[in-house]
């Protein structure tokens, strides 16, 4: 599939109102996979009128690229709300784009996203902690012990919240998406700086609790945080 540098080319040659349907054509779907090179080309050189154009027709891929696009801009309250109910979409495509978008603003501002996602990781619907998780831990945002330490604790509270859910609650599709992104968000965040993150993690080791043991063990099979312990 061409890169970005490929699609914003082409999206620059054409009439604005030719967009959306470039996108369809080159959306990727149906397929397994979407186009993200061109949803990042549309995210670099859209404005908020297109992005909003985009969000409201209520297509699949449109949707995806609008999201990424108002994505930089969640630093406004208004835009991390509706940031925030899209994260409770039921397209998954549509929550990918949600942390995608808020990962460009931390790119930009990342004290502005570590304080959407220590928000966010206290909201009691499980995709938005999910999305919180998501967003923050992303390695090229974890390059200072702060911004770590944020995605430790964002995946800590998120864990516990989970554990603290009562059983009839767990089979619930949101709370298995949660406990699916916690199963890899961790080993991220650990990796990013491993003294103080190898301890949060050690403690989930002691938990009882069925889904974080599930989320420990899943964690342990990520390369990124095997090779940090010790051989058994």
């Amino acid at each position: 599939m061409p890169g970005v540098s490929h699609y914003r080319d082409d999206l620059t040659g054409l009439e604005r109102a030719a967009w959306p349907a470039y996108l369809d054509e080159h959306s990727g779907l149906p397929g397994p996979r979407g186009n993200i090179e061109l949803a990042v080309a549309v995210a670099d050189l859209g404005d908020p009128e297109l992005f909003d154009e985009l969000i409201a027709g209520g297509d699949e891929y449109r949707t995806f690229c609008g999201v990424v696009g108002i994505g930089p801009a969640a630093a406004d309250p208004r835009v991390a709300a509706r940031m925030r109910e899209l994260s409770k979409d039921g397209r998954w495509r549509v929550r990918e784009a949600v942390a995608m978008g808020l990962q460009r603003l931390g790119d930009a501002d990342l004290p502005a996203l570590e304080r959407i996602v220590l928000t966010w990781v206290d909201d009691p619907h499980p995709l938005v902690q999910r999305a919180a998780a998501a967003a923050v831990c992303e390695p090229r945002l974890l390059r200072a012990p702060e911004a770590a330490a944020t995605a430790v604790e964002v995946c800590r509270r998120a864990t516990a919240a989970l554990a603290a859910r009562p059983a009839d609650e767990r089979r619930d599709a949101d709370v298995r998406t949660l406990r699916q992104g916690l199963g890899y968000c961790w080993s991220v965040a650990v990796a990013a700086d491993p003294g103080p993150g190898l301890a949060a993690f050690a403690a989930l080791r002691d938990e009882t609790d069925p889904d974080v043991a599930w989320i420990v063990r899943e964690n342990l099979r990520k390369k990124r945080l095997a090779c940090l312990l010790p051989a058994s």
